[in-house]
């Protein structure tokens, strides 16, 4: 009675949980623009609450999406893939700034015809999707345009000219980072001072109080023009698809780098960073014409006298904004312009208020020395991108951390006094402030040592390069020693330190010879939950014991894009449509897909040497607990031995 109730249970359990997702339709169309011009349009409708990503995603991220044009000769690509202007945001789960699309995508690519012929061109989209709970393996989609030939007539289609709406939910971040960069410009010592001598002009040579008022707005406003107009001529400069692609440029990462440096050095005081006294000279000029003219020249001598101490602010603000499109450092101005220009509007209303700003003086300067501290260590954040990219490894983890500990443990002398600069006045005693932030930078320092043995360091697991590209992946320390001689060789090293199987026969059949039970893993190299099962629940020493030492763990990831030998592919029914079985990821997918009913990731499989299920299958969702997970592993060691 009991092993039917318990049959019961795992089928109750599989069917309850088992699902194929199919949450991206595809639409394919073409367009005439000229006789010898076509536009292709893919269109993606999206599920609501699943993303498709766009093409410009870093290596350690999800999987862009990515076009293939198999069909060759008859016709030229013009230029690349363009894509609708995608949602960016923070993803907690993948630690960094992706862009991604939500209920619809519309991409399109222009072709030149070459060709007299009628043609078909056919290609595929590789693509990858995920909601908050999980990733799916990547998919292809099969697309082909009958094409027509030059002279062979006009060619008629129907396409919709739509565009993707964007949410907006990642310039709201980018803002709210300028504006504090702005307040940071702000208390550095060519911008403060200013604030009273400018309000004190103005309500002095002001016949009324409501027009001082009224000419520090047009100052503030004036402020504004100026600095989201050097965000549009980024913008115009570069173009949107060169800013989409400098997060994962290795060339412009490691120009970030070097240029942040430079910043960080002149803030230290090495140098002063200015512009010739031309500019300020012809500007000064003209204040002299008066009216709305003059103010507007105020606010540029503004700009350009305080360049020395906004100008690397300004530089790397743009830096991290460019990677927002188009509209990247537009914004990211307007957030750093709003910040500087309030105060002067809102103390020439309050002339009062001036009675209650500290004085000038040396604490300016330490400001600037702060910001240049913070200019050096985000820049080694891009050199490490640079060094993801190439795979050079020659700024692996801990050589990240130790560098940063160097850097927060130096600000953190700097702010207690123990070290001074150039600029630097006599500190005669520590300011509350000042004792705060020393706090603040001296327990990141201390927080971020345990890291050099391998800690995760999740406070700032978005900077440095992820715990597999260090120089002890597995810990300091850790070798394999004599455990190599009592595995087989398909067996590969898998996350903590458990030896896995990545072929399901040699593991099937590896189990029947050691007369251990078979657990399945079905992950994937770029799926979060994955990660997580791996360093939140395996890492427990019960659970690592069982998997290392009481079961054969057979991981299988699905999003492998190793070929399979030609005689290997095949075609197969998947949720009722054709699905090509290409490579060794497209293999496992299939597997799990028609054995279990599901295609998400993780999902475990506890089997005996008949390859029967034992207990329920596993996911993140319902069994990502170190509690859940382990009772679920005895319960599946206990059938086995029954």
């Amino acid at each position: 009675m009991k092993k039917i109730i318990s049959i019961l249970f795992v089928l109750i359990s599989v069917v309850s949980s088992a699902q194929i997702f199919t949450p991206v339709e595809w639409e394919f169309s073409q367009k005439q623009l000229s006789d010898t011009e076509i536009e292709l349009q893919f269109k993606a409708n999206i599920d609501e609450g699943w993303h498709l990503y766009s093409q410009h995603i870093a290596d350690d991220g999800p999987v862009p999406t990515e076009f293939t044009f198999i069909t060759e000769g008859s016709y030229e690509l013009i230029d690349n893939v363009i894509e609708g202007e995608p949602i960016e945001e923070f993803d907690p789960n993948f630690d960094m700034v992706l862009k991604y699309f939500g209920h619809e995508a519309i991409f399109t690519q222009k072709i030149k015809i070459t060709s007299a012929e009628d043609f078909t061109l056919a290609g595929d989209v590789y693509f990858m999707v995920c909601d908050e709970a999980q990733c799916l393996p990547p998919e292809v989609a099969e697309f082909s345009f009958k094409i027509k030939g030059v002279d062979g007539g006009s060619v008629v289609a129907e396409t919709e000219n739509t565009t993707d709406k964007k949410e907006g939910k990642g310039m709201w971040g980018l803002f709210f980072i300028a504006f504090i960069s702005g307040f940071a410009a702000l208390l550095t010592p060519c911008v403060f001072p200013m604030i009273p001598m400018t309000v004190s002009f103005f309500t002095k040579q002001s016949k009324t109080k409501a027009k001082g008022i009224a000419n520090a707005i047009i100052y503030g406003l004036s402020i504004i023009v100026i600095y989201v107009a050097l965000g549009v001529g980024v913008s115009s400069v570069f173009g949107a698809d060169a800013l989409n692609n400098m997060a994962t440029n290795v060339y412009f990462n490691i120009g970030f780098f070097l240029l942040l440096i430079v910043f960080a050095a002149s803030f230290l005081g090495a140098f002063e960073i200015q512009l010739p006294a031309s500019w300020t000279n012809k500007s000064v000029e003209a204040e002299g014409k008066g009216g709305l003219i003059g103010i507007f020249f105020m606010a540029f001598t503004l700009a350009l006298v305080s360049f020395s101490c906004t100008g690397p602010i300004v530089g790397t603000l743009l830096v991290e904004a460019a990677t927002g499109g188009y509209m990247g450092p537009i914004i990211g101005m307007l957030g750093f312009s709003l910040a500087i220009a309030l105060p002067f509007a809102l103390f020439a209303a309050f002339p009062g208020w001036l009675n209650s700003l500290p004085q000038s003086g040396g604490w300016l300067n330490s400001v600037k020395v702060t910001l240049g501290f913070l200019e050096i260590a985000l820049a080694f954040k891009f050199l490490s991108n640079a060094d993801l990219v190439m795979q050079t490894h020659w700024l692996e983890r801990e050589l990240f951390i130790a560098i940063w500990i160097m850097i927060f443990g130096l600000l953190t002398m700097y702010l207690l006094g123990f070290l001074k600069f150039a600029h630097d006045s006599d500190l005669k005693h520590i300011s509350v402030g000042r004792l705060s932030v020393a706090i603040l930078t001296g327990t990141l320092t201390l927080y971020m040592i345990p890291g050099l043995w391998g800690a995760p360091l999740k406070l700032i697991s978005a900077f440095p390069p992820p715990l597999e590209y260090s120089e002890s992946p597995y810990g300091v320390g850790y070798t394999l020693g004599g455990e190599t001689s009592s595995h087989v060789e398909e067996q590969h090293l898998g996350p903590q330190g458990i030896m896995a199987f990545n072929d399901y026969d040699l593991g099937v059949a590896y189990a029947k010879e050691t007369g251990l039970p078979i657990v399945i893993d079905f992950t994937g190299k770029a799926c979060v939950n994955c990660r997580k099962m791996e360093q939140d629940v395996w890492s427990d020493p019960i659970i690592k014991d069982i998997l290392k030492n009481k079961v054969v763990l057979i991981s299988l990831y699905v999003d492998l894009k190793t070929k399979l030998p030609k005689d290997k592919q095949y075609e197969t029914t998947l949720a009722g449509k054709s699905k090509k079985v290409r490579s060794i990821g497209d293999q496992w997918m299939v597997l799990q897909a028609n054995t279990y009913g599901t295609n998400s990731q993780p999902y475990y499989v506890f089997l005996n040497h008949k390859e029967e299920m034992l207990v329920e299958n596993a996911n993140y969702q319902d069994y990502g607990t170190v509690e859940l997970f382990k009772d679920w592993l005895n319960r599946g060691l206990k059938e086995f031995k029954k």
